[in-house]
């Protein structure tokens, strides 16, 4: 039997890159990426990172550190001096870009990836963006990585063959956790909090999509929460 294609997949340690990798396993081994980048729940995220992998069975693993954004700000996840909101305001359609956006923070994880993709021959690389059923971050759009696969055409070796590959960019968050449910994704192991890192903290926005999507699917989510907010 032929040997299984490697891809590079961006694994931040939450539910949809933990969902993506296990899509990612049916078809090619898997090489797992992580980025640090001063956000405020970085430590609880690694150690998602490599329980994930570890669950997997993965060795080939590289953790990438980008120490600048802190430094840039303008995001309440790098930035201290911005509060973390828990409106929900991201659950509400065209509510805007909110303050958890990190400006441009994926073409930087996808430049490390393609680097890396290019060094260890991996034939795709795939990260778990979410465009229909997300916070509205600009850079999960499928324009975005269209025009990324463009970049990569034009910026690597003649012989390269690179592919993006956003398999639940088109999904809701509970088509996600049916997927990840369906696949025996180790969801327990995964983080969502954008602001603790012992216990969830239920309000923010990215526990309130994670919360949201459990309760449509009748599913209970394996992880604890500081307090659960009724969606």
């Amino acid at each position: 039997m032929a040997e299984k294609p490697k891809a590079v997949v961006l694994l931040s340690g939450g539910m949809d890159s933990c969902v993506t990798a296990a899509i990612a396993r049916q078809s090619y081994r898997l090489a797992l990426l992580h980025a640090s980048y001063g956000q405020r729940t970085e430590a609880r995220e690694r150690r998602a990172f490599e329980e994930i992998a570890g669950y997997y069975g993965v060795d080939e693993r590289l953790v990438v550190r980008f120490d600048a954004f802190a430094q840039i700000g303008g995001s309440a996840l790098t930035d201290q001096r911005i509060a973390v909101p828990e409106s929900g305001a991201a659950l509400a359609p065209h509510a805007g870009i909110p303050i958890t956006y990190v400006p441009f923070r994926n073409a930087h994880f996808l430049s490390a990836a393609v680097s890396w993709a290019e060094v260890i021959g991996a034939r795709a690389i795939f990260i778990g963006a979410v465009a229909e059923d997300s916070s509205g971050y600009p850079d999960c759009r499928p324009e975005y990585y269209r025009a990324f696969a463009a970049l990569i055409r034009e910026g690597t070796r003649p012989e390269t063959q690179i592919e993006i590959v956003t398999p639940v960019i088109a999904l809701r968050k509970s088509e996600i956790v049916r997927r990840g449910l369906e696949l025996g994704a180790p969801l327990d192991r995964t983080w969502s909090c954008y602001q603790f890192e012992d216990e969830a903290c239920g309000t923010c926005d990215s526990c309130r999509l994670r919360l949201r999507a459990f309760a449509e699917t009748g599913a209970s989510d394996p992880i604890a929460y500081r307090s659960r907010v009724e969606q």
